[in-house]
Order: C-alpha cells, then structure tokens, then sequence
C-alpha cells in the first residue's frame, strides 16, 4: 500500500461570489522513501497541494490516506495529530526561535509530545549529528549560516521519525553552492529510508529529485521519473549502517 494515496482530489474557493477551483481531481500515489518534486508557477495549485498535503487544509472532495489513515475525513483536531505524528515541515525561511540554541530548537516537537526530558535531548543531538550540526548544538540561529540554520531545520522535521518530510522552497533564502548542499542532505536522507517531498518553481532544485510531477491550472500536467538525478555525495548505501531515520 503506498505510503501516501490521492483520489480526484480537489479544493474549491469562493471568493467574491466567485468559485476559484484551486485543486482539480487530482490523484497520484507516493511510496515511501521516494524522493519527488511539486513543481508549478505561482497560481498553478502546487501550494494548495502541499497544504492538503501537509494536513494543513481538507479538500473539497476526493479522498487522501496517509500511511492508512483518511485524512480526508478527519477533523482539525485530528488533523494537528496527524502533523505532529506524520509529517516533518521544512520552510524556506527555517521558522526558528531566535532565543534559543539549535538543540533546543531541535527538542522543540518532543516537549510538545511529552517526551521525558533525558530521551528528547538524547534524540535531538542524534539527529544534529546526523545532519552534520554535531559541533554548533549550543549555537542559536544567529550564530549560524543560512545553511546551518536550515540544516537545523530540517533536524527540527526529522526528530519526530514522521513519515514524510515536507519542504517548502527549502532553498529559497540560500546561495546557490549552499542550496546545492541542503539537496545532497535531502538526497542522503531519502537514500537512507525518509520520504522527502519538496515543492518549488525551480527546475534547478527539482531536478535533485527522482520524481517530478508538474502542476499546473490546479492540474497534473505530467508525473515523469527523473533519469539522472545527480549524485548523492556521502550517502552511505553500502556500509550497513543507514542514518538514524
């Protein structure tokens, strides 16, 4: 069964007596670990798949399960569950709080989970370590790089062991070489077991991917296997010691 499964999704707004038909019948499956892109311009539909995605918004009509559960049906107070217990977010301007240092940001979702304080910091510097953070632990976002921060980020979205990693123009307020480095990450981790799914209007970014599936007029203008992603630099696919998922 496919981790996520999608059925003539749609969402439909009214504005000004106007019905805006943001999502149209949408329907597509996703495995898990697949690494894939939700491509499309501004006002094409990809945002208002990835919000219905994300649990964030119910659609109008269809039907959406998520590791088998119908989220289509649930309610909003079923909805944050779902989130808090499935979904690791990822946004292009990190949403990190200024006061605090990156494992304490890191340890965020596990306080609100009523993890035991000994095994949430134990978690938290795991997954720092696994995203190459292991030395700026004690750092707060000031003190760190973009690349950094989102990297912090990105550890914030994996604590939880959710099913899928949610990234929004994960690289949007990053340079170039540094926005080449956060795709190698996505990459290792999908290569190591996590579901990663990005949406973005760059073909650079989406062409990371092995997936791209395209939007366009609240539409599914194509859904095509990526040929020749480029490497995985570090992904460690053949020692027998995957990352911490």
């Amino acid at each position: 069964m496919p981790l996520i499964s999608v059925e003539n999704l749609s969402r439909r707004y009214l504005m000004g007596g106007e019905t805006i038909h943001a999502l149209r019948d949408v329907s597509l499956a996703i495995e898990s670990g697949e690494y894939l892109a939700i491509m499309g311009p501004s006002g094409s539909g990809k945002s208002t798949l990835m919000n219905l995605l994300g649990c964030l918004d119910s659609p109008s009509s269809g039907r959406y399960e998520l590791n088998g559960s119908r989220v289509s049906e649930m309610d909003d107070d079923q909805l944050a569950e779902i989130r808090n217990r499935e979904i690791g977010f990822v946004f292009q301007t990190f949403n990190l709080l200024p006061r605090s240092t990156a494992l304490q940001n890191v340890e965020l979702p596990l306080v609100y989970s009523g993890m035991p304080a000994v095994a949430r910091r134990q978690r938290a510097i795991e997954v720092l370590a696994q995203v190459g953070l292991a030395e700026r632990m004690q750092h707060k976002p000031n003190e760190l790089s973009g690349g950094q921060r989102q990297r912090v980020a990105i550890a914030r979205a994996l604590v939880t062991r959710p099913s899928i990693i949610l990234a929004d123009e994960p690289t949007g307020n990053l340079d170039s070489r540094t926005g080449d480095e956060i795709m190698s990450l996505f990459a290792e981790l999908s290569v190591n077991g996590n579901t990663v799914i990005l949406v973005t209007h760059e073909e650079e970014i989406a062409r990371h991917t092995r997936r791209i599936i395209r939007i366009r007029d609240g539409l599914i203008a194509s859904d095509q296997t990526n040929i020749s992603p480029p490497p995985t630099p570090g992904a460690h696919t053949d020692t027998g010691q995957p990352m911490v998922p």
